[in-house]
């Protein structure tokens, strides 16, 4: 079949992966400007070079023995590295976060900034407004549940009313590059006023250079604060940090606050969603758990539901 997928993140890139070996001709697209997602990895011009900011997902786990095997490729690859300081079995992708996906799109026919409004039947087909006048055979909408309702609904609503009641809770996060270190001992700040995670980005594997700490919200805090102006986030987050520290934080040389709307979902188990006789289908870690592992794994399980050309 001809499939669509939208969305080209660990989820969708995943499924067109397994799609492709099975022999279908896939075409991804993502509204985004380049490989990522919420894996996404922020470059900055700094005043002494480019800083890198993992400012979404900051590691990951393998659990399961397929995705174990897959991320023990992408080591031996040098696309993944082991990062003890978040855990004995956390994995950063190498130089940053948006590798993994990248690795799985380079071969793949994506389109980049490209926002799908609607998805709609036309002449036996799908189409994709307004990004593609191509009727595809097949569907699969792989972006968070709180989008992929909308786009699912008008063709199957029962699908649509599990990815409405898998809500995403929001997530404020400050990267910020400092002059000098910053006087923490350790790498990681977890749970800690309204800190829910920090890290020095910069000590991650193949990272270096700047100081760099990527400062996130809890939830609670950020669905407070969700409309906030993101300067005033950022002075918040420094702030929590600054306790933190032994010394008053170094002059910082970038700040930039991002706010995702859509971080951590409250998932259902149904793994991935296909209607053989409308050919659409759903993926992502909403219908799994919220973890990168379970994004891959989704857009597997709906691969081997489809099965071969």
């Amino acid at each position: 079949m001809k499939i669509a997928i939208v969305g080209a993140g660990i989820a969708g890139s995943s499924c067109g992966q397994a799609l492709q070996a099975r022999g279908h001709a896939v075409s991804l697209f993502d509204k985004g400007r380049g490989a990522g997602g919420r894996m996404a990895t922020r470059r900055v011009d700094g005043p002494d070079g480019d800083v890198s900011f993992d400012h979404g997902a900051q590691y990951f786990t393998a659990r399961d023995p397929a995705f174990g095997a897959q991320v023990e490729q992408w080591a031996a690859a040098g696309i993944v590295a082991a990062w003890p300081a978040a855990g004995e079995d956390a994995w950063v992708g190498t130089p940053g976060m948006n590798a993994l996906v990248k690795a799985i799109t380079d071969d793949r026919d994506v389109t980049w900034g490209a926002k799908v409004d609607a998805i709609r039947r036309g002449d036996g087909g799908w189409l994709l407004d307004p990004v593609s006048d191509t009727r595809f055979d097949a569907v699969i909408v792989a972006t968070p549940a709180e989008q992929a309702g909308p786009l699912l609904v008008a063709h199957d609503p029962a699908m649509a009313a599990i990815a409405q009641a898998c809500p995403s809770a929001p997530c404020w996060t400050a990267m910020v590059a400092f002059e000098d270190r910053v006087a923490i001992a350790g790498d990681i700040v977890r749970d800690s006023g309204i800190i829910g995670w920090a890290a020095r980005n910069s000590a991650k594997p193949g990272r270096g250079g700047r100081e760099a700490w990527v400062v996130q919200a809890t939830p609670h805090w950020s669905r407070d604060h969700l409309e906030d102006a993101a300067d005033g986030v950022v002075d918040a987050l420094l702030s929590a940090l600054a306790t933190e520290a032994t010394q008053p934080l170094p002059a910082t040389v970038l700040r930039i606050g991002h706010r995702w709307r859509y971080a951590k979902v409250a998932a259902a188990r149904d793994g991935a969603l296909w209607d053989p006789a409308l050919r659409i289908g759903a993926v992502g870690d909403w219908l799994l758990a919220p973890r990168v592992e379970s994004a891959w794994l989704s857009g597997r399980m709906l691969a081997d539901r489809i099965g071969p050309a």
